[in-house]
């Protein structure tokens, strides 16, 4: 059985919602943002400001293709925390992607 609890009758995890939505456009790049926020567990428009944060500080790029939207992840992107700011995200998404994209590649 997990446990996210800490005892103390509060749920934290060690990724924010900002990164598993990123984990989860990584994992389907054509996800209905529905999806997504099934997936992370937040709203659907929780999303939408999630993804709008992302784009705007260009860790994804968002392309309509038809009805529908398509991601391509930018890699290269630093982390945003001073402690891991000298990291690419790309290291993380090749870490839980269960299929990273070709664009992701380890720290350079």
């Amino acid at each position: 059985m997990t446990n996210t609890s800490t005892g103390s009758g509060r749920n934290w995890t060690f990724l924010t919602n900002h990164g598993h939505v990123l984990l989860a456009i990584a994992r389907d790049p054509t996800a209905r943002l529905r999806d997504v926020a099934a997936e992370v567990g937040v709203t659907e428009r929780a999303a939408q400001a999630i993804v709008a944060d992302l784009e705007a500080d260009g860790y994804l790029h968002r392309t309509r293709v038809g009805r529908r939207n398509e991601y391509t992840l930018n890699p290269a992107g630093r982390f945003r925390h001073p402690a891991e700011a000298d990291r690419q995200v790309g290291a993380l998404l090749a870490l839980f992607a269960e299929t990273p994209t070709a664009e992701v590649s380890p720290q350079a």
